[in-house]
């Protein structure tokens, strides 16, 4: 164990020596790249700096208890125990952080969102959804930008396409993707009946170009204007871009950047987290321990969270995990939802393993 965690530090090390070489500081991506896995690494080395200090300090100790000098022996026996509780819990802490991370952890995501059954009221669920997780991107210090948006008259969306971009994006929001399900008396029932309905939430990886390789020729590209709320190009010129992917059928539109050519690098990026996405539930999917993952989140059909507005409740069906304070959570206080779902992921790796 100490041999391996030497290694992590020595290499932790080796990556911050490059970052102050002067030689790759004309190469961004080189840099990136390195900062990235420092980055990754540094929790890691803080635990095993510890772990290694806590193991020479048993050592010491136990050589101590092995000589005559009567006082220092009586210190060693009253610091033995919690020394080696605390070497107990580094271990604990350990033990997670040494589990391989989803390669598309750190990555930014895009999310899409579409209403499900229960017409206007599926659409304005869609939009406590998205307003709940773009207050959790503000209280994360991320940034967000809506890249398509299909809404209703009464404040509600068909389907919402955006951006999140920050540390750790697609690590904390993975658990997110599914079908959400509230129970509530909709704004548009004037019988006061608790009425269900369902919003589906993809969130994918953000694809980079060197992620997916897409062949000009295989795209069918269409033109046309924008509807809705908007800036200045909306329905006076062509600026909205449909992209249809022939191999795969995919089909991506984007309208609600101001130009042809920005609508166009939006709908690309999306397309091709998309088509990072079906290859990871691809490969997901052949894993036999992965489908057996209770927090998966390759299955997008599956239900996995209710909003009981009634009752003041949020129950995650994977979990089991129940929540009463609702509100709090739809203004973007998901935090312990989240910890809550990393938790059992982890757990369940562990007894695998």
């Amino acid at each position: 164990m100490i041999d391996k965690l030497q290694k992590i530090i020595n290499r932790f090390e080796d990556l911050e020596k490059l970052l102050m070489d002067p030689e790759i500081h004309s190469d961004n991506a080189k840099i990136t790249k390195i900062s990235r896995e420092r980055s990754a690494l540094e929790d890691v080395v803080t635990q095993a700096k510890a772990y290694i200090a806590l193991n020479e300090q048993i050592k010491e100790y136990q050589e101590i208890l092995g000589g005559d000098d009567k006082e220092l022996k009586e210190i060693a026996k009253d610091d033995l125990p919690n020394t080696e509780s605390d070497l107990q819990k580094c271990e604990e802490k350990l033990k997670i952080l040494l589990i391989p991370k989803n390669p598309n952890d750190d990555k930014n995501i895009i999310v899409e969102m579409r209403a499900g059954t229960g017409g206007d009221e599926a659409a304005l669920f869609v939009s406590d959804l998205f307003r709940m997780y773009t207050r959790f991107a503000e209280r994360s210090n991320w940034q967000f930008h809506v890249m398509n948006a299909n809404g209703t008259g009464i404040g509600g969306f068909k389907e919402i396409v955006f951006s999140i971009s920050g540390k750790g994006a697609f690590g904390k929001m993975k658990y997110e993707s599914g079908v959400h399900r509230v129970q509530r008396v909709p704004k548009t029932e004037a019988s006061g009946r608790v009425h269900t309905s369902a919003a589906t939430v993809a969130v994918l990886p953000e694809a980079e170009e060197a992620d997916i390789d897409i062949r000009s020729e295989d795209l069918k590209i269409d033109t046309y204007r924008a509807s809705g709320a908007g800036g200045q190009h909306v329905n006076k010129t062509e600026s909205a871009i449909r992209i249809t992917h022939l191999p795969t059928g995919l089909v991506v539109t984007c309208q609600d950047e101001s130009s042809q050519h920005k609508n166009r690098a939006a709908a690309l990026k999306v397309l091709r987290s998309r088509m990072l996405a079906a290859e990871e539930e691809r490969i997901a999917s052949e894993r036999a321990k992965e489908r057996k993952t209770l927090v998966s989140t390759g299955d997008r059909s599956a239900k996995i969270r209710t909003y009981n507005f009634p009752q003041g409740r949020i129950t995650d069906h994977r979990i089991n995990f129940t929540a009463y304070h609702l509100e709090a959570m739809l203004d973007g206080d998901i935090s312990e939802m989240i910890d809550q779902l990393r938790i059992a992921e982890q757990q369940e790796i562990l007894k695998g393993e």
